[in-house]
């Protein structure tokens, strides 16, 4: 552990296997700055988060570390016979304690325990501070759900030596309560710490934001909100200069085909002067000469004045980062829906145990509400009771719209194919032009819409998803969406908020994202709590 703790990218590059570079020429250090790392999905900062941990060798260029890394990937994979302790990273080394309090004086035993003779009662008292109780260090991973898997994850790092932490989408699966115990764990969090995140409430509390883009790594002193309104400003100037110089180009265009209309008419003149002129063939002649000479010399100066428009245009644009397409979807479901879309009577919700298994509902037209509480509360499962996914115990479940419910990990009506094939498959009567006139729309033009859907981004699929609902024939007027945004970058979130904004059907959408709660605007809150289920406000 160093006291300085740094990680410096030295011309860095990554090619994808086809040939394409993912990134090229990165130069950046991370210091001990809490930094977080934002950029589009598909921008490559899983493979940077990679690289810079020493997990991935750069195609070109080097990293250099001051000391050893500890990073967690997005998703916390564990054979099925792993145990807490192997989860955290520390299984070698308790094994290793074990064996030294059996009598082993293998030097091996020594060196993975490295001295950390209490390390059995830091784990578990780690643990304890991610509010595990009941889990032990030998506790089978396979008993854990994702967001219990994650804290333990994190509970090893925060025990380990490095002088870096890199966290990839850690909140991904963490209920609010998980999401806020992450915050106050990494505020205490002594050294380097990088997050590749799209939690903008995590990335309210970073003292640095480093943009990856396709014009290269950006840093942006402060926390998110300083980063959006600054990145925001650069990106409209850049915009404007992108489109004062094509004014420019139009205006060069102009002038310089005025110019040649010119020469024109005035050679022709000449020519006609020429022809009743008394004048020896060979004047004649050179004066052709010269004029095809000074119309040579005059193509020239145009063919460069155009090259010399269009480069600045090519230079303005190169600084003009490709713009998330704008997402337009319909008003809604045609015809009104009625005045009670969804009732639920004396429900007991199957896989729930506890006060938490009854519920009664009534959703009524338009209402917008968020399903909030802890991870395993049964918010998943009303969902899919809604949707007709599960039936219930007891009781009885009644939905009086068309419906769509999209899961967490963004399941399509059929399950290959391409993105046009999967909405005419949800409208089989749509037109073609009308079917690729609207994915076009959301972003998924002829190369997106005729790709097969497993090349799509996380935000492409969501926004599939939600066409393949609102486009259906017949249109859902009810949504239920399970996380949402778990799969988005910032720019698809907050596309979908605004899609959701301007949606005037019911909603009902479980999430742990605050700021995605604020930006769809709920009107209320179904939360599930130590009572029961219970309506809040927002």
């Amino acid at each position: 552990m160093t006291t300085n703790p740094f990680l410096t990218l030295e011309r860095v590059s990554w090619q994808l296997p086809d040939g394409r570079l993912l990134f090229s020429d990165l130069d950046e250090t991370f210091d001990a700055r809490p930094t977080g790392l934002v950029g589009r999905n598909g921008v490559g900062k899983s493979v940077l988060a990679q690289v810079l941990a020493g997990r991935l060798a750069p195609t070109r260029g080097r990293c250099l570390r001051s000391g050893p890394v500890a990073w967690l990937p997005q998703q916390i994979d564990a054979s099925p016979s792993a145990s807490v302790a192997e989860l955290a990273g520390l299984g070698d080394a308790l094994a290793a304690l074990d064996r030294i309090e059996q009598g082993s004086s293998d030097p091996a035993d020594f060196e993975a325990l490295d001295e950390r003779w209490q390390l059995r009662e830091q784990l578990q008292a780690a643990l304890e501070r991610m509010q595990l109780q009941g889990v032990a260090a030998d506790t089978p991973v396979r008993r854990l759900s994702g967001g219990q898997r994650m804290r333990v994850a994190l509970a090893g790092a925060f025990l380990s030596d490095a002088d870096f932490l890199i966290l990839d989408e850690p909140t991904n699966h963490l209920d609010a309560p998980g999401r806020q115990l992450l915050r106050d764990q990494l505020r205490g969090w002594p050294r380097g710490l990088l997050v590749v995140s799209h939690d903008r409430e995590l990335l309210g509390d970073m003292q640095r934001i480093v943009e990856l883009s396709s014009l290269g790594l950006r840093s942006h002193g402060g926390d998110y909100d300083f980063y959006a309104a600054r990145s925001s400003e650069e990106r409209r100037l850049a915009a404007d200069t992108l489109q004062q110089r094509r004014h420019e180009r139009r205006q060069g265009e102009r002038m310089l085909r005025e110019q040649q209309e010119q020469r024109e008419r005035r050679a022709a003149r000449g020519n006609r002067e020429a022809a009743h002129a008394n004048q020896a063939p060979i004047l004649l002649g050179r004066q052709k000469q010269r004029a095809q000479a000074s119309a040579g010399k005059a193509l020239l100066q145009r063919q460069q004045q155009r090259e010399q428009l269009q480069e600045q245009v090519r230079q303005a644009a190169a600084q003009v980062d490709a713009a998330a397409p704008v997402v337009l979807l319909p008003a809604a479901a045609a015809g009104a829906a009625p005045a009670k879309v969804a009732a639920l009577q004396d429900v007991v919700l199957p896989f729930v145990e506890g006060g938490l298994a009854r519920i009664d509902l009534l959703l009524g037209r338009g209402e917008r509400l968020a399903l909030t509480g802890r991870n395993g509360s049964g918010k998943s499962v009303l969902l899919q009771l809604l949707a007709g996914r599960l039936a219930p115990r007891h009781g009885t479940v009644q939905v009086n719209v068309a419906h769509a419910w999209l899961d967490q990990h963004l399941s399509l009506p059929v399950s290959r194919g391409t993105a046009a094939e999967q909405l005419r498959h949800a409208n089989p009567s749509m037109a073609e032009p009308e079917l690729r006139t609207r994915l076009a729309l959301l972003g998924l033009a002829a190369g997106h819409a005729d790709a097969p859907v497993a090349a799509l981004s996380g935000g492409e699929r969501m926004k599939l998803a939600l066409a393949c609902a609102v486009y259906a024939q017949p249109p859902a007027q009810l949504l239920l969406l399970d996380e949402p945004a778990n799969h988005l970058d910032l720019e698809a979130t907050q596309a979908l908020e605004a899609l959701l904004r301007q949606w005037p059907g019911t909603l009902l959408v479980a999430a742990h994202d605050e700021a995605f709660l604020r930006g769809i605007g709920i009107s209320g809150r179904l939360h599930a709590g130590a009572g029961g289920w219970c309506r809040l406000p927002p």
